[in-house]
């Protein structure tokens, strides 16, 4: 059976201070698995998609258990390698109304910073593959995680397979000596699908658009990057930590598409929800029109919020009953 998304980034342990707690306050963690790339691809696999995760793990308990994420959902991980001697972290201190969350990454000489282009034949990862998906978290984490990333979307590029992206501006990230611009632009280049925002636009390619429709800012994207087929961008309104209004817009270079917009309160957990929506998105791209892929990725992501943990745990028949305008929540017994 021909596999139809691989996606390469690092798995992480998160460590979340109970309820809202502050880290000041915090005397246990709870402990889920995620990671962007991660995250997708669990969340296409979920819906039925056939995915691969590519990455490096060290060959502990902690990382036996990141595999175990993936393969409870059925994510392959064949081509996941198993060096080096530490999973990346990261601690995160949700907010509530007024006072927002924070993020402590704790990445620095992981297993997957200290990746290496020889561990990966590309052109036998991606032969049964047609959709590779990167995100803007890889690079960043090192030199060497850049450039690996690089190979693998040149190789998709050669191979013929379409490339999506997320953007993913993760400023706290960026810590060895690189141009942000210079990666980026070089791997948006080869890409055709890709998850934007205004903040990460103005941060790796110094865009800065006023259009509250997007319009502007699908037309300098697309000017700069013209193999962008599809363009995507969601919308978070913030009324405070705890209530939020959430919609997307999908461009497809000649029409921008709108999605319903939801409001979301209390809002359960955040973090993640960007790769729901690219998950569902490319899951959606496959196999409906523009304007229901856009309608499916932003229901997704809309129940996302409601679901503790880094991962979307969703099936595609609670994402189609919201779609179809049922947010009732009413008990399914």
């Amino acid at each position: 059976m021909k596999r139809k998304l691989v996606t390469f980034g690092e798995i992480l342990m998160r460590l979340s201070c109970e309820d809202h707690l502050r880290f000041s306050q915090a005397h246990t963690f709870n402990v889920v698995y995620g990671g962007s790339e991660a995250n997708v691809a669990i969340s296409a696999s979920n819906f039925g998609m056939s995915v691969d995760f590519v990455s490096v793990v060290p060959h502990t308990d902690f990382g036996n258990a990141s595999l175990a994420e993936l393969k409870i959902s059925k994510v392959g991980t064949d081509n996941i390698v198993f060096r080096g001697k530490r999973l990346g972290l990261y601690f995160l201190e949700k907010g509530a109304v007024n006072r927002g969350s924070k993020v402590i990454y704790d990445r620095a000489n992981s297993s997957f910073a200290e990746v290496k282009s020889e561990w990966f034949d590309w052109e036998d990862i991606l032969k049964n593959c047609n959709q590779f998906h990167w995100s803007g978290i890889t690079p960043a984490i090192s030199k060497a995680a850049a450039e690996v990333c690089l190979e693998a979307v040149e190789t998709a590029e050669k191979m013929g397979i379409s490339i999506s992206a997320d953007l993913n501006y993760r400023g706290n990230l960026w810590q060895y000596d690189v141009i942000p611009e210079e990666i980026m632009t070089n791997l948006v280049s080869k890409s055709n699908v890709l998850l934007a925002g205004g903040y990460a636009c103005k941060q790796f390619f110094g865009i800065q658009t006023q259009n509250s429709s997007n319009l502007e800012l699908f037309e300098e994207l697309t000017q700069k990057f013209p193999k962008l087929e599809k363009i995507a961008i969601t919308n978070r309104i913030e009324m405070n930590a705890s209530h939020h209004k959430w919609s997307a817009n999908l461009y497809n270079g000649k029409t921008i598409l709108n999605s319903t917009e939801y409001d979301i309160f209390p809002i359960v957990d955040r973090v993640g929800t960007g790769d729901s929506f690219m998950g569902a998105l490319l899951y959606g791209l496959q196999h409906y029109e523009d304007q229901q892929a856009l309608d499916f990725a932003t229901a997704a992501s809309c129940i996302k919020h409601s679901i503790y943990g880094d991962i979307n745990r969703v099936s595609k028949e609670e994402v189609v009953k919201l779609m179809e305008g049922d947010i009732s929540g009413r008990i399914s017994r």
